[in-house]
């Protein structure tokens, strides 16, 4: 059955707000919760991130007070639904437990976003990405065996697998080749276009969660591998981010940025197993209702146009659900390891002109001595000390030269003729 948030009617505006017991929920246990109620929670809360921050930027490219004080309304609950959200971790979770599930959530939901994304660009896109952050995932784990003696296994309940992707020494690029040709905001298919903004906003709450938690991690040794993965999710924000369309007013971006969170909390409603936080999801949609109509009230007042004129359709198309992509994720992984990118464009490393700005980023960056690459130092080190690396497979690595779990790949989608 369709669901259409323009045509709900929306609640009185003055119950948006909440007391401080209402933004402090009962936090999940992490040895009970879903990892994909985790996972939920973070892909949340980073939407509720760009909401506030989508909303500070717009007020300062306005210079009336009566549309700036609409968008404080507004941005003050979203400020409280973000609280809420991130209340909802344990204090008992660690910084790299949670680091875990970042980069579980980054994996399946790129992966659920390419099988049903219509635009090539895209899904070319998300493709590359998703061999990234699956790579992450797997260095990440070796660092919290390594130093909390916990199996990442367990954190993701095994529906993610964990072993070498495309290898984290090879993502760092030069920042010409990240920016994309956005999307035609008039002719794109809509659930390509949502998940331009969703995916944006997701790969952001990581970067920022890394740029901000990197510096307190315990060890020098994590804190490394936090600024090197830190920089590569600055990568995938800026590709992302080049996707949406740039043809929007301030207030049709405001009316596009509730839709998205109106239908990422009803998808996440939807696919919620934990009831507790299922009533969040409900709360939470019911007070998007609101702001999206009241963001169609700003588009009218400043823009003189009916939201059908931004969103022709307003039902939900398919709802975002979280789960397991192993089969889909090996199937990328064998066909474009060793992809790189070029401009607009993802390119197999071979293809690449030696005078291409990639090479002479990567000589910049990790000098002469790969040795001193915080990604294969944890792995190299960590293999070295217990025979083999740390992997949870369902089968042998699609890829014949990352198979070896006594040597760290530092090749593969790096070097010419890998």
């Amino acid at each position: 059955m369709s669901f259409n948030p323009f045509c709900q009617k929306p609640g009185k505006a003055e119950n948006l707000f909440m007391d401080w017991k209402e933004l402090a929920p009962k936090p999940y246990d992490k040895n009970e919760v879903s990892p994909y109620t985790k996972a939920r929670i973070i892909l949340m809360n980073g939407t509720e991130y760009e909401a506030v921050w989508h909303g500070h930027q717009t007020q300062r490219m306005c210079g009336d007070n009566d549309v700036r004080r609409e968008l404080a309304f507004i941005r003050k609950s979203e400020q409280q639904q973000q609280k809420m959200i991130a209340a909802l971790k344990p204090a008992d979770e660690t910084q790299l437990e949670t680091t875990i599930a970042y980069e579980q959530l980054a994996v399946d939901l790129t992966a659920f976003m390419a099988q049903r994304s219509k635009d090539k660009h895209v899904k070319a896109a998300l493709d590359f990405a998703l061999l990234e952050d699956f790579d992450h995932l797997y260095r990440y784990a070796e660092l919290l065996e390594n130093d909390s003696d916990i199996h990442a296994e367990k954190l993701v309940g095994r529906y993610t697998e964990i072993m070498p992707g495309r290898p984290t020494i090879a993502h760092h690029r030069h920042p010409m080749d990240e920016v994309k040709q956005p999307l035609d905001g008039k002719t794109a298919d809509f659930a390509t276009l949502l998940d331009t903004h969703i995916i944006t906003a997701a790969e952001q709450q990581t970067m920022n969660y890394y740029m901000n938690l990197g510096a307190f991690y315990k060890n020098d040794y994590g804190r490394k591998l936090y600024t090197e993965i830190g920089m590569v999710e600055e990568q995938h924000v800026t590709q992302y981010g080049s996707l949406i369309p740039v043809d929007s007013t301030p207030s049709e971006s405001c009316l596009m940025h509730e839709y998205v969170e109106c239908y990422l909390y009803y998808s996440m409603y939807e696919d919620e197993s934990d009831p507790l936080v299922k009533k969040i999801w409900e709360r939470c949609l019911d007070q998007e209702i609101i702001h999206l109509h009241k963001a169609a009230e700003l588009l009218r007042k400043t823009d003189k146009k009916d939201w059908r004129e931004v969103i022709p359709n307003g039902d939900f198309p398919e709802l975002v659900k979280l789960g397991s992509n192993i089969e889909y994720v090996r199937k990328v992984l064998a066909k474009t390891v060793n992809n790189t990118a070029d401009r607009e464009s993802y390119v197999n490393i071979n293809k690449l002109p030696k005078s291409a700005d990639f090479f002479s980023y990567q000589r910049k960056v990790n000098t002469s001595n790969v040795n001193n690459v915080a990604s294969h130092k944890i792995t190299q080190d960590y293999m070295n000390r217990h025979g083999k690396d740390y992997r949870f497979e369902t089968g042998v690595n699609p890829v014949k030269d990352l198979r070896d779990r006594q040597t760290d790949n530092t090749s593969l989608g790096r070097l010419p003729t890998a």
